[in-house]
């Protein structure tokens, strides 16, 4: 009938579903239509593999196992430098305590250092004075050389006091005294060798100075066709710095110098007017070494009436080293130096028996017959 409704027959759900199953079955195997322009032609690069492209891959399969084994070897490497830096970390570490021990051992010996040189320094001040109280121990005394054995009988005493003034042609008011007189060294057998030496002490300092003046300017002396010589008596110190100038009295002639040994030790050397005084002999040969290159006119000098004749101040004998300590009282040096500046200016009164200059023609004449322990002068 027009106008009515198809009779549709209502479906279930299982039925809805396998309806939908075989359908979707039906388009699967339904084949589809291919458009052959759609697709791209055929050629050797798409149908089978590039050979030269299966070489690189086998080449850069090569070189990642290169690298890999590399990269292998350095891991290695890396745990070795760690190793090693970790032992050294350890070794640095033990340097690090050995350099603060070290540290601290070298503070320690600075301060022993500095204390050793304190030290030094007193000594050499205690050993100045020392000298020089020994040389004023013996400044009273006088040195006679060359008097035969057994000749002063069994008094020396009484032998000096007849003997000397007549030996010396010199009148003594009061007449000589000595306190005591005797020969240095054991006895000798054999009366022909060489005489041992006499040390006599005078009683008054006065006549041990005119003996000694007298002696400079005309000794030696003879008893008897002996040759008899009269020196001062110093310490063993100052005897040494004293023959040590001596020494150098043909270098001071060659260079045409003025010089004058004064007591108890102190070389005046001197050239056209200017003078300068030395009290180490090492000092002195230094001086002559340089004296080219350094001009004498350069140096501060002392006056005339300081070095000939008119001098109440001489100088304490102590080494070149000690004279160094004691100029530098000059640039601030400490009051040990300035001590023993003074007293190298405050010595014994022995300064007016300082020997004048003589020529050098005098000086050559009696050389031969002077004794090395003599103070003795020259000029050129």
């Amino acid at each position: 009938m027009p106008g009515n409704k198809p009779n549709h027959k209502p479906v279930s759900k299982p039925a809805r579903q396998l309806l939908f199953s075989e359908a979707l079955q039906h388009k699967r195997l339904t084949p589809t239509k291919i458009n052959p322009q759609t697709l791209p032609p055929l050629n050797e690069s798409t149908t089978m593999p590039d050979k030269d492209q299966s070489t690189t891959m086998d080449r850069i399969l090569q070189e990642i196992t290169t690298v890999s084994r590399r990269i292998e070897g350095m891991d290695a490497s890396i745990t070795s430098l760690t190793l090693e830096t970790k032992s050294m970390r350890s070794d640095i570490a033990g340097f690090q305590s050995r350099v603060t021990g070290l540290e601290q051992r070298m503070g320690s010996l600075e301060t022993q250092i500095n204390t050793s040189q304190v030290r030094e320094q007193d000594f050499i001040y205690l050993r100045s004075k020392l000298t020089d109280m020994e040389d004023r121990s013996r400044r009273d005394n006088i040195r006679i050389l060359g008097i035969p054995e057994n000749e002063e009988g069994s008094d020396m005493q009484t032998f000096l006091t007849s003997t000397l003034p007549k030996m010396i042609s010199l009148d003594f008011d009061p007449p000589l005294e000595f306190q005591r007189a005797h020969r240095i060294g054991p006895k000798r057998s054999d009366n022909s060798s060489r005489p041992r030496p006499i040390i006599a002490c005078l009683l008054r300092h006065n006549q041990t100075r005119q003996i000694l003046q007298v002696a400079r300017n005309h000794g030696p002396f003879r008893i008897d066709q002996h040759e008899i010589r009269i020196t001062a008596d110093y310490s063993k110190e100052t005897n040494e710095r004293r023959k040590a100038f001596l020494a150098l009295r043909p270098r001071l002639r060659k260079l045409e110098m003025k010089y004058g040994l004064f007591d108890p030790a102190r070389m005046w050397v001197t050239k056209n007017g200017v003078s300068k005084d030395f009290y180490n002999p090492d000092e002195l040969r230094l001086f002559l070494d340089s004296f080219q290159s350094q001009p004498m006119d350069s140096y501060n000098t002392d006056s005339e009436h300081d070095i000939v004749g008119g001098s109440d101040r001489a100088e304490t004998p102590h080494s070149g080293i000690e004279k160094v300590k004691t100029a530098l009282h000059d640039t601030g040096a400490s009051h040990r130096g300035r001590d023993m500046e003074r007293l190298t200016r405050s010595y014994d009164d022995r300064g007016p028996i300082l020997h004048a200059v003589v020529t050098h023609t005098q000086l050559s004449e009696r050389d031969k017959s002077r004794s090395p322990l003599k103070p003795t002068t020259g000029s050129s």
